[in-house]
């Protein structure tokens, strides 16, 4: 009968640890699933700020592109009361030879 008692009673402790246990497992399963969640999230941000990134650095390489073909071929910068023809030379340069103004 003492036997049978001290089983019992150790078999009341299991039951309070599986519980326990079962708790905690149900605890680490909403943590697991909220951090999943928010691990998807952030990788979804991640790739939106690598297009984001990548689209920036076109826009930048295409805007030094024409800047340093703007300085290649800059036009001949005039006041704003006066119109500008280009003559270009014969033999096919594209470079202006030859600026007229005139005075309106």
């Amino acid at each position: 009968a003492e036997k049978n008692l001290k089983l019992e009673e150790k078999i009341t402790m299991l039951l309070q640890q599986n519980e326990e246990l079962r708790a905690r497992i149900e605890q680490n399963t909403v943590i697991t699933r909220q951090l999943s969640e928010e691990n998807a999230n952030l990788q979804e941000y991640v790739e939106k700020e690598v297009e984001e990134k990548k689209k920036l650095s076109r826009t930048n390489e295409e805007l030094l592109w024409k800047l340093q073909e703007g300085d290649a071929v800059s036009p001949v910068k005039l006041p704003p009361t006066s119109s500008t023809s280009f003559y270009r030379c014969s033999s096919g340069n594209s470079s202006p030879a030859k600026v007229r103004t005139l005075r309106r």
